[in-house]
């Protein structure tokens, strides 16, 4: 039977993101890659930073490879193609992939201009205009942090606006 988003038994998704220093960062990309695995309902989906965190593509790669993956897709967590999309990305994995004897991969387009990044813009906008609005809690994106950064704002302009 066909899988409905095209992959194969066989095949290792890798999402990668840049990575970052901060922890809480590249904690979300873990949280991600499951929604992401779990959505996709395939077996073997790894996620990895292209740098300044672990784990790397490379690392990605072998975990796959250890899965039984013999082919490597990797889907990037990038807003639009540049330079870490049209180089980066590809080489680290075209690299990852021949200490596996040349396995195969395909590197998919960023997120780019599609409706769904456009609505999940919206969506965000939304919320945190409603909020503001409403005194109400703060998105998930700024819990469990201080608080709707948006909130912030408003709060410094109100002090400076006062003195």
């Amino acid at each position: 039977m066909n899988h409905p988003y095209g992959v194969l038994a066989t095949d290792g998704v890798i999402l990668v993101d840049h990575g970052s220093r901060v922890a809480d960062s590249n904690e979300a990309l873990l949280v991600v890659a499951r929604r992401f695995a779990a959505t996709l309902g395939h077996g073997i989906v790894e996620p990895a930073h292209m740098e300044l965190a672990e784990p790397s593509i490379e690392a990605a790669v072998d975990r796959c490879v250890a899965q039984g993956a013999t082919r490597i897709i990797v889907v990037p967590f990038f807003l639009l193609p540049g330079r870490h999309w049209r180089r980066d990305i590809p080489e680290l994995t075209r690299a990852a992939c021949e200490r596996h004897g040349s396995l195969p991969f395909l590197v998919t387009a960023p997120l780019g201009d599609a409706q769904g990044v456009v609505d999940v813009l919206l969506g965000r906008m939304s919320t945190c205009l409603q909020a503001a609005a409403t005194d109400g809690e703060a998105c998930e994106v700024c819990r469990p942090g201080p608080g709707c950064w948006q909130r912030g704002a408003e709060a410094s302009r109100k002090s400076a606006d006062s003195q």
